[in-house]
This record gives C-alpha cells, sequence and structure tokens, in this order.
C-alpha cells in the first residue's frame, strides 16, 4: 500500500538515498528565511461551555502552509496545553470531526487532509469579505443513517456496481469524485427549470431542410387536437409556438367547449400539448417546425396529432437529500511553485516540497512479480517493461533483464528514467508491461528474443496523484492479462489506458514496484508566477517569413490522421504565436508540444489561458474531439475542447453522447470537464439522462478497466435526475433482468441448434405467462425510445428466433391510452453479443444523415433503435413491415432466388396498392440505396449478405446487424478481388429498371444522389475520420493497426479534388455493376448451405 510518511513518525531513509537527501536538505536551511502567512482562525467546537451555553470556541494563528491535517493536530493540542475544554478533547479525536466553515449560506467541507491551508477557497473568500478572523465549525461526523443506506443499496442495484466497496483502490481517489462531483449536481439542480425539466421538449434550432419546405404549402400544416374522444383540427403557421398553437385551438372551440368537456374557467395557459401516444411534448417558446416530432411527421408525410393535456406534476422530480456537504472549491488544487518552493525557506517550516523543485531522475524499483498460476510453456523468459506516457506520447522507457519465467520473479532493481522528476507532467502514466519470450539459446541473439516477445500482463499508475501530489513509497499493482486471440477484445486498446488495478486479486498476475520517498508530501503546483511567460509572449512573436508560412498552412490543412515530422513539430512550436490565432491549427500545435518539459507545458498552459480566439470560433464539433481523444491528456487541454461543446444544443448533444461517453476512458482522473459537461447535460434534460444512464451502464457492466469511472458519474446523475426518473429506470432494469433470465433458460433447452421447435416456442410463451402474472412492471419506458412505453406481452406473438443466440421476439401493447396505432411495439431481446459495436455504426449513420440534412438530403436511412443494457445483452426495434432480402428470394423460388433478378421488384410491386404508391416506394429505394451504398463504403462495411438487407413494404432499404461484420475481420474493409465496395446487385438495379449497363432514369438519379451524398461527407472529412477513429479505438480492436484507420482516408479521398473524388465513387458503382453476378453467388452459396450462423431473420 502506499505510505506516506507524517511528521510523527520519522521517514525511512534508505541508505542508497542519505547522499541525495543531504543535498536536497541544503536548500531547506537557507538563512534568509521567507515567513510564511499566518490566518487567524475561530474554531468552533461541538461542545458547548457549561456556563454561556455557547459553544467552545478557540483561536488559532494557523501557518499558511500547514496541511489540514496538521491543522487538526494542532486544535487538539492546543486544547490539550490549554486545557480549554476537556470534554471536547476527552471525548472525541480528529477522525470523528469534520471541518465546515459557510459560504453565501452554504455549508462547505475541508474534505482533503493532504491539501496545504493557505490554498483552501475559504481563505481567498474570506479575504474578498475582508474577516480579520475565519471561522471554522468542526463538526461530529455522524453514521448515516439507515434510510441513506438503503437508498445507496437501491442506487448501487441500478447502476450495476456498489460504488461504496473501496477494496480495489490504491488511495482515495474514487470517493474524493463522488464528493466532488456533488458541487456541480447542487448548481445543475438549482438552475433546473421544473416546468422545462418535466416536459423536456425536444426540437433543434437547425433551419428546417428545403425537401421538408417543399411539403408544406405557403407556410401552413394541418394539426389535429384530442380531447379525450373528441378532436379538432386546426390549422397552424409552422412559425407558431405552442401557446400561438393553443391560442388558435382555443378560438376556434369556443362555441364547442361543452362537446369538448372544457370548462368556462379554464383558458389555453391551463393546457399544454402532448403528442399522442408518446412521452413527448410541445412546450416553450419555439416555432413548432423546430421540434423534432414534427419534422419526423412531415418527413414520414403523416398527420401531427396532439393531445391537450394539463401539465405534468413537476413535484414527481423531486431529488433526495444530501447527506454530505459541499467540499470546498478548491479540493485536491495544490498551491503556486511561489507558496511550496523551499528556496529561502526555514526548512524547518516546510511541510510541502514543490515537484518542480526536485531536480533528479525520476526512478522506480521493480521488485518483483508474483503469479498463482504459471502459463503453459515453461521454456519462457520474462521481462519487464516500464515506460512513461503522457496521451500517447512516450517520454521515457526502460527495461528490466530477462528472467527465466516462474511463479515469482525477483529483480530488486532500480530503473532510472531520462526525465527529471520536475518534468512530470499531470496525467503521466506510468506503464509496466510484463512480456514473455522464448529462452535463449546460444545462436539466437537479445534482440531476436526481444523482437520474438509477447505481451501478457499490462497496468499503468498515475505518477501525479488526483491531488497532485508526487506517488511515493510501495505499491504491489494487480495487473490487466491481455486478452487471448479466441477471446473478446473489442476494447483493448482503450483498456491498456485505464489507470483501474484488476480487482481479480486472487488470479491475476502482481507487480511489486517502490517509488522514492520523501520526508513530505511532494505536490506538483498549479503555476508559477513567473516573468518569462511575459518574455515568452514578445519571443513567440516573431514574424513568419513566406516560404515557411506555406509549410505552415499545409501541415495545418491536413487530416487528423497525417502524421506529423519533426520538423513539422518544430515549425509548429517555433510559431506557437501564429498557431493559437487559428483554431484549425490546435490539434496538430499540442501535438508537437513536448509534455516531458516543465517549461513547455508552462509555456503552453499561458498561450491557452490567454487565447480568446478559441472562445470565439464557431463551433467545430471534429476540432473538440479531436482534442478528447486518447492522444490528450493535459487537463487544459481537455478543459478547453469541452469549453467549447457547451455551446452544442440538447439535439447534438445526443448525436455525439455515445462518443463523448467513450472520451471519458482517455481522461487521466475520474473527475474531468468531459465528466461534469455530461452530468450537467443530463441533468438538464431527461432524454439525454436516460441515454447517459444506458450507455454508462452497459459500460460498467461489460468493462472491468473503467467500471468504477462510470459508476461514479452514473451515481452522481442518479442522486440529481429526479423521482420519476429513478422509478423509470428501477421498472427498466427489472425488465432486462427478468428477459434475460427467460432468454438463458430457452438457451440451455436448445443449445447448439439453430432451429427452433414448437415445443421450444410453447415454453417461452409459458414463462413469459408466469412472468407477466408474476411481478412485471405493468409498463415501462422502451430503453432505446424513452417516448415510447410499451405495456403487457402480447404472449400469442412472441418466438424464439431461429439463430445461435436464440434471441426473443417480443410484442407488447402500447401503454399510453392516448396513442392512435393499433401496431404493438416490436423488440428483440438478445443474450449473448455485444451490442455496443452496432451502437457506435449506428450512431455515425445518424450523424451522416445529420450532415445530409444540413445539404437539404433525405437518403431515407433507417437507424432502427439499438441499446446495450448489460453484459453482452440488449434490445433491438423491430422495423414495422420489414422483411430481409434473403427471406423474399427464398420464399418466391427456393435458394435459385439469388440468381432471379427480377424478384426484388416484382414484390414491391406486390406490397404496393397501387401506381403512384408504387412510384413513390422506387424512389425510396432509389434515395434509401444510395445512402447506405455512400455510408457502408466510407466505414469499410459495404461488403453485406442478403441476410443482413432488409427493405420495408414502402421500399426503405436498410442494413443491419454490424456487429458480426465488425468482429469479423474477413469481411471488414479493404476490398480484396473477389469483393465489392458495397452491395449493388443486378435485383436492386432491376428496381431501378436497368440492366447490365445500360442507364435509366432512376439509375442516374441513384448515381446523382450517391454523389451528393458523397461530396457533402467529405466536407466533413476531419469530424467523420475523428469519429472512425475513436471507434476503432474503443470498439474494435482488430483493427486500429495503422492501415485498417487509413481506410477511411483513402474511402474519402482525402487530398484529392471533387473531381477526382466524383470520379472515384463512380470507378465504385462500376465495379459493383461488374461484379455484381459475384455478390449473387455468394448469397446463392449462402442459401443452398443454409449457413445460418448468427443471422437472424427480422421478418415477422
Amino acid at each position: 500500500m502506499e505510505h506516506q510518511a507524517s511528521d510523527e513518525e520519522p521517514p525511512v531513509v534508505r541508505r542508497e538515498e542519505n547522499k541525495r537527501r543531504r543535498r536536497k536538505m541544503k536548500a531547506f536551511t537557507s538563512n534568509s528565511a521567507v515567513s510564511t502567512d499566518q490566518i487567524a482562525v475561530e474554531f468552533v467546537l461541538p461542545t458547548t461551555n457549561k456556563n454561556s451555553r455557547n459553544p467552545d470556541t478557540l483561536q488559532i494563528d494557523v501557518t499558511g502552509n500547514w496541511t489540514v491535517e496538521q491543522v487538526k493536530v494542532q486544535i487538539w493540542h492546543r486544547a490539550v496545553t490549554t486545557k480549554l475544554c476537556p470534554e471536547f478533547y476527552q471525548k472525541y479525536s480528529p477522525d470523528n470531526c469534520m471541518l465546515l466553515y459557510q459560504k453565501k449560506g452554504n455549508w462547505y467541507e475541508i474534505y482533503d487532509k493532504q491539501q496545504v491551508f493557505q490554498t483552501l477557497d475559504c481563505i481567498r473568500y474570506w479575504k474578498a469579505l475582508r474577516k480579520e478572523v475565519g471561522k471554522i465549525h468542526l463538526v461530529v461526523r455522524t453514521q448515516p443513517s439507515e434510510d441513506s443506506l438503503q437508498y445507496q443499496r437501491f442506487l448501487n442495484h441500478l447502476i450495476g456496481y456498489d460504488v461504496t466497496d473501496v477494496s480495489n483502490v490504491h488511495d482515495d481517489e474514487l470517493e474524493f469524485t463522488r464528493r466532488k462531483l456533488l458541487t456541480p449536481r447542487k448548481i445543475e439542480l438549482s438552475d433546473r427549470d421544473p416546468k422545462l425539466y418535466s416536459m423536456d421538449p425536444w426540437m433543434t434550432t437547425k433551419p428546417l431542410p428545403e425537401y421538408l419546405m417543399s411539403k408544406i404549402s405557403n407556410n401552413h400544416i394541418l394539426v389535429v387536437i384530442h380531447k379525450d374522444t373528441t378532436s379538432q383540427t386546426i390549422k397552424v403557421s409552422i412559425d407558431d409556438t405552442p401557446v400561438q398553437v393553443l391560442q388558435s385551438f382555443f378560438a376556434k372551440i369556443s362555441k364547442k367547449r361543452a362537446i369538448l368537456g372544457i370548462s368556462e374557467d379554464v383558458s389555453e395557459s391551463d393546457f399544454v400539448l402532448r403528442v399522442c401516444g408518446r412521452e413527448e411534448y410541445l412546450y416553450g417558446n419555439y416555432a413548432i417546425k423546430d421540434f423534432h416530432w414534427i419534422r419526423q411527421c412531415l418527413k414520414n408525410g403523416e398527420e401531427i396529432h396532439l393531445v391537450l393535456e394539463h401539465p405534468p406534476n413537476p413535484e414527481q422530480d423531486v431529488v433526495q437529500k444530501e447527506d454530505w456537504s459541499q467540499v470546498d472549491d478548491c479540493t485536491g488544487v495544490a498551491g503556486t511553485h511561489e507558496q511550496l518552493t523551499i528556496t529561502e525557506k526555514d526548512h524547518e517550516k516546510v511541510f510541502t516540497i514543490s515537484l518542480w523543485d526536485c531536480n533528479r531522475k525520476f526512478r522506480v524499483k521493480i521488485l518483483g512479480i508474483d503469479i498463482p498460476v504459471l502459463p503453459r510453456n515453461s521454456e519462457l523468459i520474462v521481462f519487464v517493461e516500464a515506460s512513461i506516457f503522457h496521451g500517447q506520447q512516450l517520454l521515457a522507457q526502460e527495461r528490466t533483464t530477462s528472467k527465466p519465467f516462474t511463479e515469482e520473479v525477483l529483480w530488486n532493481t532500480w530503473l532510472e528514467f531520462n526525465i527529471k522528476i520536475k518534468d512530470l507532467p499531470k496525467g503521466a502514466r506510468l506503464s509496466l508491461q510484463v512480456s514473455c519470450g522464448k529462452a535463449q539459446t546460444q545462436t539466437s541473439k537479445e534482440n531476436e528474443c526481444k523482437n520474438k516477445s509477447r505481451l501478457l500482463y499490462y497496468v499503468n499508475l498515475l505518477l501525479v496523484d488526483h491531488r497532485s501530489l508526487l506517488r511515493q513509497g510501495e505499491f504491489i499493482l494487480h495487473m490487466w492479462k491481455m486478452p487471448e486471440k479466441s477471446e473478446d477484445n473489442s476494447s483493448v486498446n482503450a483498456d491498456k489506458l485505464t489507470s483501474a488495478t484488476n480487482p481479480d486479486k486472487d488470479n491475476s498476475m502482481a507487480v511489486a514496484i517502490l517509488l522514492d520517498k520523501y520526508c513530505y508530501p511532494v505536490a506538483l503546483p498549479k503555476s508559477k508566477d513567473s516573468p518569462d511567460s511575459e518574455k515568452e509572449g514578445e519571443r513567440g512573436q516573431r514574424e513568419m517569413p513566406n516560404h515557411l508560412r506555406k509549410q505552415f498552412e499545409q501541415i495545418i490543412a491536413t487530416d487528423p490522421l497525417h502524421p506529423l515530422s519533426s520538423e513539422d513539430k518544430e515549425l509548429l512550436w517555433h510559431f506557437r504565436q501564429e498557431c493559437m490565432k487559428d483554431p484549425k491549427a490546435y490539434p496538430k500545435f499540442l501535438s508537437s508540444v513536448k509534455w516531458g518539459k516543465q517549461e513547455a507545458v508552462m509555456i503552453t498552459h499561458h498561450l491557452i489561458e490567454r487565447c480568446t480566439v478559441w472562445d470565439r470560433s464557431s463551433l467545430d464539433v471534429g476540432l473538440a474531439l479531436q482534442l478528447l481523444d486518447c492522444h490528450f491528456s493535459d487537463e487544459n487541454v481537455r478543459t478547453l475542447a469541452v469549453r467549447k461543446l457547451e455551446t452544442l444544443e440538447d439535439d447534438d448533444v445526443l448525436r455525439y453522447l455515445l462518443q463523448l461517453v467513450q472520451a471519458v476512458k482517455f481522461e487521466p482522473y475520474h473527475d474531468s470537464a468531459l465528466a461534469r459537461f455530461l452530468l450537467k447535460r443530463a441533468l438538464r434534460s431527461q432524454r439525454i439522462g436516460h441515454f447517459l444512464f444506458w450507455f454508462l451502464r452497459s459500460e460498467i457492466a461489460q468493462s472491468m478497466h473503467y467500471q468504477q469511472r462510470y459508476a461514479v458519474i452514473l451515481e452522481a446523475y442518479l442522486r440529481g435526475c429526479g423521482e420519476a426518473m429513478l422509478q423509470d429506470f428501477r421498472k427498466q432494469v427489472e425488465i432486462t433482468e427478468a428477459l434475460q433470465k427467460v432468454t438463458r433458460e430457452i438457451k440451455q433447452m436448445s443449445a447448439e441448434k439453430y432451429d427452433v421447435s414448437a415445443q421450444v416456442v410453447l415454453q417461452l410463451r409459458q414463462k413469459l405467462e408466469v412472468l407477466q402474472t408474476s411481478g412485471l412492471p405493468d409498463s415501462f419506458k422502451v430503453p432505446y425510445d424513452p417516448g415510447l412505453r410499451a405495456g403487457a406481452l402480447v404472449i400469442e406473438q412472441c418466438k424464439v428466433m431461429a439463430s445461435k443466440k436464440k434471441p426473443l421476439w417480443l410484442q407488447f401493447k402500447r401503454a399510453d391510452p392516448t396513442t392512435l396505432s393499433s401496431d404493438t411495439i416490436g423488440i428483440i431481446f438478445k443474450d449473448g453479443d455485444d451490442l455496443r459495436q452496432d451502437m457506435l455504426i449506428l450512431q455515425i449513420l445518424l450523424i451522416m444523415e445529420s450532415i445530409w440534412e444540413l445539404e437539404s438530403l433525405d437518403l431515407s436511412l433507417l437507424p432502427y433503435g439499438c441499446i446495450s443494457t448489460g453484459n453482452k445483452i440488449g434490445m433491438i426495434e423491430i422495423v414495422k413491415d420489414a422483411t430481409t432480402i434473403a427471406n423474399i428470394q427464398q420464399s418466391t423460388v427456393g435458394n435459385t432466388g439469388a440468381f432471379k433478378d427480377e424478384i426484388l421488384s416484382q414484390w414491391l410491386r406486390e406490397k404496393c396498392v397501387n401506381e403512384d404508391k408504387h412510384q413513390q416506394a422506387v424512389e425510396r429505394f432509389v434515395f434509401s440505396c444510395g445512402g447506405y451504398c455512400v455510408a457502408t463504403y466510407v466505414l469499410g462495411i459495404g461488403d453485406r449478405h442478403n441476410d443482413n438487407i432488409m427493405i420495408t413494404e414502402s421500399g426503405n432499404l436498410f442494413h443491419i446487424d454490424f456487429g458480426h461484420i465488425l468482429g469479423n475481420y474477413k469481411s471488414f474493409m479493404g476490398i480484396s478481388k473477389e469483393r465489392v465496395p458495397f452491395v449493388l446487385t443486378p435485383d436492386f438495379l432491376y428496381v431501378m429498371s436497368t440492366t447490365g449497363k445500360k442507364n435509366s432514369p432512376h439509375f442516374l438519379q441513384f448515381q446523382n444522389v450517391c454523389l451528393k451524398a458523397y461530396l457533402a461527407l467529405r466536407h466533413h472529412t476531419n469530424l467523420l475520420i475523428i469519429l472512425f477513429s475513436m471507434m476503432l479505438m474503443t470498439g474494435m480492436p482488430q483493427l486500429t493497426s495503422k492501415e485498417d484507420i487509413e481506410y477511411i482516408r483513402e474511402a474519402l479521398t482525402v487530398g484529392r479534388s471533387e473531381e477526382e473524388a466524383k470520379q472515384h465513387f463512380l470507378d465504385q458503382i462500376e465495379i459493383c455493376r461488374d461484379k455484381g453476378w459475384t455478390v449473387q453467388f455468394n448469397w446463392f452459396l449462402h442459401l443452398v448451405l443454409g449457413i445460418k450462423q448468427g443471422v437472424e431473420k427480422r421478418s415477422a
């Protein structure tokens, strides 16, 4: 365990360090001792004076650079020596009491015992108020009540993890973060508008796309408003607000109030409008054209039905009272270098040392490793590689000698790194990796062995902890095992960055290390009042010569994956002032900073602080996301990115939420600007909160590496989301757990078979019947669509699907009585597949759709609902009236259907009642086929199977089941000879009235749609590249080699002209026309061989 030498016990000084320590001490005993500030504080004790009946108090002059722990010791010391309050010191010990003070009517706790007293926020507050004497209350710690323990158990159940369990941590960061996140939660709750929160309008401020404008006749639309069993249609302007719509409605029904059952003494201000059958309100001062639902209805050509209701009661969102006080705002913040430095100070009065005074090289002693069970191959040798990283930048690296691999290997050797302690930046991690190789024979060289070594275990330790203190002493770290090729290793790249240790202590490899110990805590200062940086300002203002300007502009214009040469980095660093003028240059400039040089880091922080260009620039999400990916660990840089995201509207936060949740993995510490941003936005909008809950919960269930971090954020959210949301989450968790149990029982009955017997379906229905009667929640919000509430199961429509994983095909009634649809809610419940990969792809499809919308393109993508709700379990939306291409081909003429070009076209004609509908369906087919061709090509998932492509009866083509394709390297990216860039087979072309190489009007329209869509995506190259590389980093490990990530640059023809790009895509279409028959042949094989592995029929 970590060992800190406190003042009561003499530090352990080992011989080999004596020389160094003496050299260090010289600075302490400097003659010109600088006086340390004294702060007068009155401490109000928890005991009362017998005579005056007032609380006992002690006034102490506190030395500014004492730690909070020392201050506490001094209070007891003073009480004992003055014998003023014997009851106090006899009854209580320092650990029994908390230090609290008041600020603006709120109580704050001085929480961090390691904190230097003069760096506390209360000191600044008292100074601002010009108080001579500050006041701090000592309050006895109380045990949590049974109610709050029960509430905590309830939260832990929803989270799927016990956040109070600290058995697997080597410091108090977990508890520390839980306490610190109370502050942003309190601020958000005090600012929250209860009415707005309870109705949570889902809208957008983006202009209405032209293709929707064309569906509206002279700016007016018809709206049907329902009250009980009657309804009234009114015509309203698309620029009217919900209040104006209500006014029009009330004006229209003035004579019919009695029929509608609306009494005379109420007016429009007593009502709100809700979408029929959905928990979605039209509320707030926005034009109705900006509401998501209205746009959805216009897009699908559906009538707009609203229901007139009294507003929901905001009381239902009541939040449980907090047990804790807020912690001091400066908790965990170190002082400045001037406050901490030992230079010119009396060393008797120094209690915390500045890291920037530590001029020696950093070193670590590798004591040894210990493993419960050895790997099978006994002729192995093993070594430990120790590296210091900041983000992805390697600052220094050393390794031990190789030794035979036994259960316990001891090295007991110091590794000295080529980096000084003072140069260690915050967020730097010591990465320890245990690798093994074949034992050396006489003939093989040391190098050969090193090249053939295999990484077995890894673990990271942040060298500067969450309170900015340098780690000291001995650590035993339980390591993570590298997954085997056969195991699921979908997030190994992100996992390797975690600073958590393996909770499975009994079965994991442990490494024991020793870091240098000092007599005192060593703190990384928050800043330096340095005149150097002022001079730096003028020095960096150099004029850039023209020949370099061109080179500079070329570097900035390259895409995010373009590697920077050392000359590029030098140029950017040299002209850093110039870089700061252009936000697009930030990621490149910040990649060229030498984060292992304290001077460079200080200059960079200074530039970031003084820069105003960034905040004034327009929002570029791709740019902000680049600064939040795995390459940057610096807090100031990541905060800069988040500051920009603060301006996102809710609609966009939802669009990027999944990626932002993944980016939390790249934060060095649990508490970060990004975590706080997610928390604040979720507490502001129930819809964001709903998805944040499931995104976090699914990671907590599946990612041991980031479990604790995500659990702390989720707990902070659940403590502020309100009672109604908590009860909704409880029901959703209950239903998920119940269905998982049923799925597992069904799997055991028909294990390893692909087909499903009638007996199994009967068993399922019986089990569901039992569930239904024995306490399933009567209704629940659908996890992938919280506006929809599902009710009872329609048991006779439920079945088990023919697939290895035995997913359940479930149908639920709609629970909302105002619903006008008689359709059931269809959900596929799946156990055994990690749906996070599907979610990532579907999310990027949604982002592509929003890009096309900006260019007024409607490509009818169908990103169906899909959500991972736990460890390899989740729910998928069943798209109404849709079937797979394979089904259509097989049901018509059996296996040879794959070669019959006209089958799809005939099916579509049969489904359309008249010629008009058929023309619309063909049009929709052309657009959706174009959309999916472009999207799947850019993402490298173009070569699909006829079982993974579906079509609706209205002609909407769409792809499903992305997890399989991404998990299967053979079918991903890179088009080899027999492959095609995307699916465009003769039967698809036949729907467009073309065969062979002929061009029909529909085919030309298809080409045109593809080109427009492709060029639109190219305008957002950087955003797509960063989303793609983040996706590979967090969800697809087999695809993070350079070539895989490079794929998207090729696909988006980075660096080529628009004309070349057009030609490139037309060439891809031609490849498909040439090779369409090969795809058909593959499909035919698939049908003949009946390869149903992992393939589901999604047709009802």
